[in-house]
Order: structure tokens, then C-alpha cells, then sequence
């Protein structure tokens, strides 16, 4: 007689991997919190989003997303008002460093990392070069400058 073998729906196996990524991608889609992102720091008139998709670069996060305050004030309001957004979705475990000081934020909300820069601080660190992104280079298009949706 043939045996066969049952396996259950628990961690590990195929099922649970199907269930886990089902669920995820349910609650919350990388784009939507892409648009959630860029959606604030354009209420906020944050100045030059640029949105970097990391896919082929790194695994640390979905997207990059760079943008400048005009103040350190403006950063720092900025980073709080999208902390807050981010919590309201039900995003866990954002971490935020350089708030005090609104030169430099870094606000990492794990599929989607976000660094606000005061234009200077931003010019001198030059994060898009490091990524590989041509500056004069087309990018994702967020906020608005985005594209209006066209028929597909």
C-alpha cells in the first residue's frame, strides 16, 4: 500500500507561505504606501521627491524616497506629520533618527525608507548618486508631479 503524508497549514509549509503573502499584500501594498508617502510630503510641500525603486539595488526596503525642506523646521514638521500617517495605516516599527536637529531624517518604515534633507545637507550627501540616479534622469514620478492616470 502507498503511504501518504498530511501536512498541515502551519509555518513552513506552502500553504502558510501562500496565506502569509496573500495577507500581506492585502493589507497593505508596497505602491499604496509608495502613494501614502509621497501624498504627505506633497500636502507638506516638500520640495524634489524623488522616489527610488530599490528592486535589483538592495533588499533593505521596497522604495527610497528623498525629498527637501525649505527649514530645519520644515524637515522636522515634515517627518512628524508622515510618522504619524505612516502609525494611522497601521504601519509597526518605523524608526526615526536626526528629528531634533531637522537637518537630516531618516524615517524607516521597512518596505519604504524615507530620508528629508534640508536642500544643502541633501547636495552635500548625495544620496541619488549614490543609488545610481542620474539627477537630470527620469524617476517615479510621486506627488504632484505625478502623471494623471491614463486608460490602459
Amino acid at each position: 500500500m502507498a503511504q501518504t503524508a498530511t501536512r498541515r497549514a502551519g509555518p513552513g509549509t506552502e500553504k502558510h507561505r501562500e496565506t502569509a503573502i496573500k495577507t500581506k499584500t492585502k493589507s497593505r501594498p508596497r505602491d499604496d504606501l509608495l502613494d501614502l508617502v509621497s501624498g504627505s510630503l506633497d500636502d507638506d510641500k516638500a520640495e524634489d521627491i524623488v522616489a527610488i525603486d530599490m528592486a535589483g539595488k538592495s533588499t533593505i526596503s521596497d522604495y527610497m524616497v528623498i525629498a527637501s525642506g525649505s527649514s530645519s523646521r520644515h524637515v522636522a514638521a515634515m517627518a512628524e506629520h508622515l510618522v504619524g500617517k505612516l502609525k494611522q495605516t497601521g504601519v509597526k516599527r518605523i524608526s526615526v533618527e536626526g528629528m531634533t536637529a531637522g537637518d537630516w531624517v531618516l524615517i524607516d518604515a521597512g518596505d519604504i525608507i524615507v530620508h528629508l534633507f534640508r536642500p544643502e545637507v541633501r547636495e552635500f550627501y548625495g544620496l541619488e548618486k549614490m543609488w545610481g540616479v542620474d539627477v537630470g534622469a527620469p524617476t517615479i514620478a510621486v506627488g504632484a508631479d505625478a502623471p494623471q492616470a491614463a486608460n490602459a
